[in-house]
């Protein structure tokens, strides 16, 4: 146990002394690199700039929500080049199956609910799965981005509240009760998706048409 504490202590000195001359950009760069192949400790990241500079916090979580959708971009293509091979070899056919059934209903949500999610949700598996179904390139961008500015905004105002300590409480919450926390955020969008259908169902027919021309 010391060993490993050990590597990730010197893990995370060679991250900050990376960081260093990036400034405030630094967690962009971050984010893009935790996005693609190579998994970084985002979270405490996001944290760390917040609360060092707190009044520029919506700073921080746009930068590091765009540098997620653009790192996303690697594991994107290797999608396109693997297609549905790669991802049926690192999941089951029953969870394959699932996964396809969300894209052909609600592809963006599909995308955005797991960028949503801290870990240990497989999120790179849903990236897999976005470039595999041929989801819009667009699309997929957008989805990300807007997902993880879900995550990160939560944290920002966690952290402002509490301090960057709240990283270690709400990863050992999502580790406990992940299926609660799916269950609750899935509830949430179903019924936000239900109001939104339902206001454009209500509308009157008169407030899609044109207006009529002046004589």
């Amino acid at each position: 146990m010391k060993t490993i504490g050990n590597i990730l202590k010197r893990y995370t000195a060679w991250i900050w002394k990376v960081l260093a001359p990036l400034g405030p950009w630094g967690v962009f760069a971050i984010a893009a690199v935790d996005g693609s192949l190579f998994g970084m400790p985002i979270d405490a990241i996001v944290a760390f700039y917040v609360y060092r500079d707190r009044p520029h916090f919506l700073f921080y979580v746009v930068m590091a929500s765009a540098g997620s959708a653009l790192g996303s971009l690697v594991v994107y293509g290797i999608g396109y080049l693997g297609g549905e091979t790669v991802l049926r070899k690192r999941i089951s056919e029953e969870r394959f199956n699932k996964i396809h059934a969300s894209f052909e209903r609600h592809e963006f949500w599909a995308v955005m609910f797991p960028a949503m999610l801290p870990p240990p949700t497989p999120f790179k598996l849903f990236v897999l799965a976005a470039s595999a179904f041929e989801m819009r390139f667009t699309h997929f961008l957008a989805a990300v981005f807007a997902g993880r500015c879900v995550r990160f905004l939560v944290l920002a105002l966690l952290t402002i509240k509490f301090g960057p300590e709240v990283i270690h409480l709400v990863g050992s919450l999502a580790r406990q009760h992940l299926s609660w926390l799916v269950g609750g955020v899935s509830a949430l969008i179903v019924l936000g998706v239900a109001f939104w259908q339902r206001k454009r169902w209500m509308r009157k027919p008169g407030d899609l048409e044109l207006p009529a021309r002046q004589k």
